[in-house]
């Protein structure tokens, strides 16, 4: 722990300078450079306290940072002690306290886990004034800490320009959002309404979001992408007896500027009784405007709904208002040429990690696939356990999707099974960090496939399950007799060393390369099909891997030793690029020849040790199905962030 005279904390992990504020100055905010100061809330106002007395004046007004969709998620903490006192812990030492020492914890859900985040109360200002988000309140600072707190886990305050509001509300809630397409009309509930499932409790108990892609109408001033709530909606009649449902919205700009028939001059109001108007008017606090469903519906082109979560940290349906009482995860990778199999148009992707999932008798099932952030993304961190008292911010995910079939018995023919229609699936890979699949289950078991749609795309994976009966979620544990057909497989490992000015001849396009470790493999078995697999794992720490790979060579004489392998001998196989990865992982096919593998890192002159596998198909004959998958065409959904 850093100090400054006075005692305070200075957090040395996110320093009160550019660092903290700018990753790449791709953003407007490269504007601010040399322009900000960091002050304490003390030095900003007189009386600083973490909440004003009046609600109202404790949500967020949206400052030059594009982090609407953040604040959005961030209204989700108003409405629920539990939640708030989950990310920020009570009892914490404010600014009148004598055991005040400027120091403050918050919890962040990250993949699978609650993670604390410490920070100092030090803030980025313009002129004596905070220059990104700060309460309506100006002595009120629980949204600007929070801010930074989520500043310093994405790396920067840049970092969180732009991004989705589902992601933020299950990192602030732990629990499970989805998201809605107004402009397709199969991603709605239902053609004809909004949320016509969601009973009016559940209306007061889920939180709700909704977002712009393209200039509205009703508000050229809002722009592209933004991003809002909604804060409510009613059902009145007007005077002729129609039914209208309105929906309150509140903009994180802390404006109106809305246009249309229900704005406060808008001729909408004329048509309710006057008593209605004046109450429903009444409700509208700073940043608020009310919208009537057909002017929404056109307006705005996506929602984003939040599943409520009780005190005992269950999540509530939004579609039947059940308390979803039971949960399992468990976690997962793809791996190349090993368990990234890609979608179900490739004939590998029975390669897939496979799960299954056992329900002693049918109910409601909520699944969702989450892509897991690497934790060299996160900074400074510290892991909860759950319930406890992957690349830089917005990458580019891989399109990800989720099937499930229902077997009658464990023992199964995997490829028939996946060659038929699913029970269940989220229907497209789509670009996001989570996909989610609501269904309903009948007892027994449930075979689960997460799949990217790229075959070789690697990751790492979260797959949670929800559900009001008891269930059980397992991995399935594949050997490589059952993951190939006809015969079988023999391996062997070889352990060795890159050693530099030895061993450590790096990647192909170095003169050094032949340097390299090289290890003999015969091929002997050819009966078509994959009959090699080779694995490269390098025992390097996590935070200090190097880029591997390797190539496999086809030696003229049979004589391994003696063969020269210069850049103008080509390989026959290779496991490129090199990549940053634990392990890496290539299956092929080999003629009956002698070859040469050499391992390598991309950098020569790298001291690391490593484990090199080959599995080779022997000839023993077995029976198998010989079905192939069907050539299914699927859609990959592509998302767009809220940032403005």
């Amino acid at each position: 722990m850093e100090t400054e005279e006075g005692g305070l904390f200075k957090d040395p992990d996110f320093a009160a300078d550019d660092s903290a504020l700018f990753t790449d100055y791709t953003t407007p905010l490269s504007r601010l450079v040399g322009k900000v100061t960091w002050l304490r809330p003390q030095d900003i106002c007189k009386h600083p306290r973490l909440f004003p007395d009046n609600l109202t004046e404790a949500y967020p007004k949206q400052g030059i940072l594009g982090d609407c969709w953040l604040l959005c998620a961030c209204t989700m903490l108003l409405k629920s002690r539990h939640l708030l006192e989950q990310v920020m812990p009570p009892g914490q030492c404010v600014w009148e306290d004598s055991r005040y020492h400027g120091k403050f914890c918050f919890r962040f859900w990250r993949n699978g886990h609650w993670m604390e985040v410490h920070v100092d109360d030090r803030l980025p200002c313009v002129n004596n004034t905070p220059c990104f988000s700060r309460c309506h309140s100006p002595s009120a600072f629980w949204i600007a800490l929070l801010e930074k707190a989520y500043a310093k886990l994405h790396g920067s305050y840049e970092h969180l320009w732009a991004g989705q509001v589902c992601e933020a509300m299950v990192d602030l809630s732990g629990g499970v959002a989805e998201r809605w397409s107004l402009k397709r009309a199969a991603d709605t509930p239902t053609e004809k309404r909004l949320f016509p499932r969601l009973s009016e409790e559940m209306r007061r108990r889920s939180y709700i979001s909704c977002c712009v892609h393209s200039t509205p109408t009703g508000a050229p001033e809002l722009g592209q992408f933004h991003a809002l709530s909604v804060m409510e909606w009613t059902d009145v009649k007007t005077s002729d007896g129609e039914e209208v449902r309105l929906l309150r919205i509140w903009n994180p700009w802390g404006r109106r500027c809305w246009g249309g028939a229900w704005t406060e001059s808008g001729a909408g109001w004329s048509s309710l009784d006057p008593s209605c108007s004046v109450d429903l008017l009444g409700r509208t606090q700073e940043g608020e405007f009310w919208v009537d469903e057909t002017e929404f519906q056109q307006e705005f082109d996506e929602v984003t709904v939040g599943y409520s979560i009780s005190e005992d940290s269950h999540l509530q349906s939004i579609y039947t208002g059940s308390f979803l009482t039971y949960t399992q995860q468990i976690g997962g990778r793809w791996i190349r040429g090993h368990s990234a199999g890609g979608c179900r148009n490739n004939s590998s992707y029975s390669s897939n990690p496979k799960f299954w999932l056992k329900l002693g008798e049918g109910g409601e099932v909520l699944l969702s696939l989450l892509q897991c952030r690497p934790q060299s993304a996160q900074r400074s961190c510290t892991e909860r356990p759950p319930g406890g008292s992957s690349t830089p911010q917005h990458p580019h995910y891989q399109a990800i999707a989720l099937h499930l079939w229902k077997v009658d018995k464990k023992h199964f023919n995997l490829k028939r099974t996946l060659n038929s229609t699913p029970c269940a699936s989220s229907h497209t890979h789509a670009y996001e960090r989570e996909v989610v699949v609501h269904t309903h289950l009948s007892a027994g078991f449930h075979l689960l496939v997460p799949s990217t749609f790229l075959q070789g795309a690697e990751g790492q994976f979260l797959l949670r399950v929800h559900s009001t009966c008891a269930t059980s979620l397992s991995a399935i544990k594949v050997s490589l007799q059952q993951e190939s057909v006809g015969g079988e497989w023999e391996k062997v490992s070889v352990c060795g060393r890159w050693t530099a000015g030895s061993t450590a001849g790096g990647g192909r396009n170095f003169p050094s390369h032949g340097q390299n470790p090289r290890v003999p493999l015969t091929v002997t078995y050819d009966p078509g099909g994959t009959n090699i697999r080779v694995t490269l794992r390098q025992h390097s720490p996590e935070n200090d891997l190097h880029a591997i790979g390797f190539h496999i060579y086809k030696v003229p004489d049979g004589k391994v030793d003696s063969m020269v392998i210069s850049a103008a001998v080509c390989p026959v196989v290779s496991c490129v690029p090199h990549s940053h990865s634990q392990e890496v992982s290539v299956q092929c096919r080999l003629p009956p020849a002698v070859y040469t593998i050499l391992p390598s890192t991309y950098q020569p002159d790298h001291n690391a040790e490593y484990t090199l596998t080959i599995a080779r198909r022997i000839h023993r004959k077995v029976i198998s199905s010989q079905e192939r998958l069907g050539q299914v065409v699927e859609e990959i959904s592509h998302v767009s962030v809220m940032g403005l």
